[in-house]
This record gives C-alpha cells, structure tokens and sequence, in this order.
C-alpha cells in the first residue's frame, strides 16, 4: 500500500514551526470498534486505541512543501477490519500538534479493509481431524481392552 502526505498550504505561513516529525498509522474505522473496548477512541490521545499500528514516522522539513511517500506492507499482525490512515504532526518533545486523515470527521467515507492472513492450511486443519479421531478410537480401544483383561481375570 502507498501513503502519501502533505501538510495543508492553505494554512498561514508559520503554522508549522514547531513540527518535527510527521507520524502515519492506521487506524480502526467506527465498524471496527463496536463491541471492542481494546480498539476504543478516547479524545485523551494518551490513552487513544484507535490508531495502534505504526506505518512511518519521518523526520518534517518546513522547507520541502512536496508531496512525502511511503511504501508500506501490511504487518502480519494486523487484524481483519475496517481502517483508515491518519497522520500526526509532532513536536520535539513527540506530543501531536496536528493530525490529518484519509476519511472525513464522523470517520465514514474512504475507508478500506484488510484481511488478516490466518496462517492455517486445509491440510493442517485435515491432520488436526484425523489425529483427533484416531484418539477418540484409541481411548475407546484401550478402555474396552482393559474390560476385557478384567473380566477374564475374574
């Protein structure tokens, strides 16, 4: 996936001294965090579980007023759900002065979904029947071999 940032032009000149580096996340949309307390959007950005996933943190030159890129793979950590990208702009001492994002204010449009990759096979899923099976035999077996020996030792 490719994110690309800008930092708005329209704001006034000076608007962004005190920015020193520009973060990028992912974030869950709204669908995601319904009944997830753990994905949970708190306006104290300290404790924000919206955006848990960390694409790029770059240093921000005032000087360049270009369009900044990142080619970003997704982790595999990453669930499946509905996200967003958002951009923070923090200050020397990594607190957010200013933010950005690819979907509008009630986080509803331009939205896009990722499916995790489960790292399960059929074949391991078939493997994983047949042994269960064969134990549920043996149990049975060993258990009906132990009546017997018992009985012809009476």
């Amino acid at each position: 996936m490719t994110v690309t940032w800008q930092v708005n032009q329209s704001l006034p000149a000076g608007t962004d001294t005190s920015y020193k580096t520009i973060l990028v996340k992912l974030c869950y949309a709204p669908i995601s965090q319904k009944d997830r307390a753990w994905r949970k959007t708190v306006d104290d950005l300290s404790k924000d579980k919206t955006c848990q996933f960390k694409i790029v943190a770059k240093p921000y030159n005032p000087a360049n007023n270009t369009v900044e890129s990142f080619q970003y793979t997704v982790a595999k950590n990453v669930p499946t759900a509905t996200y967003f990208v958002r951009a923070y702009a923090l200050d020397s001492q990594d607190k957010q002065v200013a933010y950005g994002q690819t979907t509008d204010k009630s986080k509803t449009t331009n939205l896009f979904g990722i499916e995790a990759i489960s790292g399960r096979h059929v074949s391991l899923d078939i493997a994983s029947v047949c042994f269960s099976a064969f134990s549920v035999v043996s149990l049975f077996g060993f258990f009906f071999m132990e009546k017997r020996k018992a009985k012809l030792a009476q």
